[in-house]
Parts: structure tokens; sequence; C-alpha cells
């Protein structure tokens, strides 16, 4: 099962820690989380006002979120995990089981990301997702859950091409 993946996190730097995900599968079933456990003193204002502020409130730990996802993906018989840039991305999802070797047995090893894809297709990696995916009307920014779906979207049209 392909599940698009997109995180929101405290800053793009090594000992970031993630505020919250948003899962897509090929089928559209979706799963988003929040944080309650991530290190609030590295978030600076851009990401107070774009990130923190567009939080719903109902939040987890770390720990709950790896049972959640646990329980998630044991419904599937292979995982890939698709992103867009994925430095951060997969370096925080495999963080939430404490190291890349604790993942689930049947998560693939190996993440896929959009702007390769991209890059691959001829395509400026650095264009606007929403715009690309045809999902600029009702964009709800720096949502992780909505990215997701924006990431899903934009593969698929790849995909298509």
């Amino acid at each position: 099962m392909k599940i698009y993946l997109d995180t929101e996190f405290t800053g793009l730097h090594q000992k970031t820690t993630l505020i919250s995900i948003g899962l897509v599968d090929e089928d559209g079933h979706s799963f988003y989380a929040e944080l309650n456990d991530y290190d609030e003193s590295q978030c600076d204002d851009w990401i107070i006002e774009n990130v923190i502020n567009n939080l719903h409130g109902d939040s987890m730990s770390t720990c709950e979120l790896r049972d959640d996802l646990e329980q998630l993906f044991s419904q599937y018989k292979e995982v890939q995990i698709y992103s867009d840039c994925l430095a951060y991305d997969w370096v925080l999802f495999n963080n939430i089981w404490g190291h890349a070797f604790k993942i689930p047995p049947n998560v693939y090893y190996i993440p896929f990301d959009l702007c390769t894809s991209l890059l691959n297709s001829g395509i400026d990696p650095d264009i606007s997702r929403e715009e690309f995916a045809g999902m600029s009307d009702g964009a709800i920014k720096h949502n992780a859950l909505w990215d997701a779906r924006v990431i899903k979207a934009c593969f698929e049209k790849l995909e298509k091409a």
C-alpha cells in the first residue's frame, strides 16, 4: 500500500522535533495526529504563526502516536512511504520508533520522494504543489494532512503522465 506522508516540525535543523503528522493511503483513507511532546523552545515566530496557531488542539504523545501507527500499518501487507522532500519527514518518521531498524517490519525501508520524481519528469521541483495538483482552492497551508493529500495528488498526476 502506498502511503503519502507529511509532517510539520519545529524547524530546519538537526534536533528538530515532530509537531504533527498526516498520512493518506492510496485508497484515500487518512490519519492525522498532533503531538504534545515537541520541543516548544525550538519554535520561532514563523513556526508559531504558520504551524502552531493552526493546530486543532487534540494532541498525543509520541508513544501514543507510535501505538496508533502500528495499529494502522498492521492492516496492510506492505507499506511504501511517499513524501515531498524527505530529508526531515523520513528521519522524524523513524524517530517515532526511536530508530530506523525499529519501524514496523511491513514498512518498506526505502521511502520515495516527490522532489526527485518531479525533477526526473523534467518539472521544476520548486513548483507550487497545490497548483501542480490542481488543489489551490481551499488550501490549508502547513497542515500535515492537507499536505499529504496534495502529495498524493501530485504523485497520481505524475503517474498518469
